[in-house]
């Protein structure tokens, strides 16, 4: 097997397995938050590594130990109100100042209405 390597001699001193492979007891951040779960500052236990179908070279995720995982921190009022105002800033257009009900695409910049005036006015 190409990335087998628990030991971590042929990658970086990191205990290397297959994709699919690893042993019980590690998740990923996305298998640790499911669980309601975050890293906790703890370093990286061990690695996945496979090829991508798309010629880009290994990918790699990294995995924790998850007896060693803290519980997610609850949201408070102050997250909620600050996430609020992240999103709100996400949906209020440059241009015209409005919320547009909708998160502003990056490729236009501005609402759909803003990035085609020649619309409006016909």
């Amino acid at each position: 097997m190409r990335f087998y390597d628990p030991i971590g001699k042929r990658f970086g001193g990191t205990p290397t397995y297959p994709f699919r492979l690893a042993p019980d007891g590690l998740a990923t951040r996305r298998q640790l938050r499911a669980k309601g779960l975050r890293p906790g500052g703890q370093d990286v236990a061990a690695q996945l590594m496979w090829f991508s179908r798309l010629g880009q070279g290994p990918r790699v995720a990294y995995l924790y130990r998850v007896d060693l995982a803290k519980p997610v921190r609850p949201m408070t009022a102050a997250r909620w109100a600050a996430l609020a105002a992240a999103m709100l800033a996400r949906r209020t257009c440059p241009t015209c100042r409005r919320d547009a009900g909708y998160v502003i695409p990056r490729s236009l910049g501005t609402c759909v209405p803003c990035s085609e005036p020649a619309a409006l006015a016909a």
